[in-house]
């Protein structure tokens, strides 16, 4: 099957999990409430491209290529981004539902979540450098020898980041959420 090439294109209110989505390289292309769910996106190139309102969930997403893209109030619940292609993978995250995703051993320096919903996400041996997780839910959520140096925690809640397994360093976080970062010791904070 033949690879297409779509450039500068808006997809409104398509439904691909019926459809099935052509493998390809879509360019600067637009995706208005469309429909993911279930769907093979393996060896698909996005570059430039912005996702608004779509429901991602579960699609397969080998080798698929994320390059300066933008996701803003999808649904991308249950996804394996550890299996993307890592090369100048880049995303940013707006008011997203990623829960029970997975960025197992990603280096994703600079990332931006913002008020997103992070719960039970996995971000085992993850480099999140300079990443910023604004007004973001990371309840039970993964860190375990993740690098979260310089990152970005004061407007997050319900985290568990065990200091003793996890590289904090100059980390920052909000008084309130101290405690989050105390879980690990069972003790009690009144």
């Amino acid at each position: 099957m033949q690879r297409v090439f779509k450039e500068d294109i808006l997809f409104e209110q398509s439904d691909f999990s019926s459809t099935g989505f052509p493998t390809g390289d879509y360019e600067n292309c637009h995706f208005e409430h469309c429909e993911f769910s279930s769907v093979n996106l393996s060896g698909v190139h996005f570059v430039e491209c912005t996702f608004n309102h779509c429901n991602v969930s579960l699609a397969t997403l080998t080798n698929t290529v994320f390059r300066d893209i933008k996701f803003i109030d999808c649904k991308m619940i249950g996804l394996h981004f550890q299996d993307c292609n890592k090369m100048l993978f880049t995303v940013d995250f707006d008011h997203c539902n990623l829960q029970l995703s997975s960025f197992y051993k990603m280096k994703l320096k600079k990332i931006r979540f913002n008020k997103s919903n992070l719960q039970e996400v996995d971000f085992t041996e993850t480099d999140l450098t300079n990443a910023v997780f604004d007004q973001c839910d990371l309840i039970r959520t993964t860190f375990d020898n993740t690098i979260l140096e310089k990152a970005d925690f004061r407007t997050a809640y319900n985290y568990s980041i065990d200091p003793g397994i996890n590289r904090i360093k100059k980390a920052r976080f909000s008084t309130s959420g101290i405690a989050g970062l105390l879980d690990s010791y069972d003790i009690e904070i009144d």
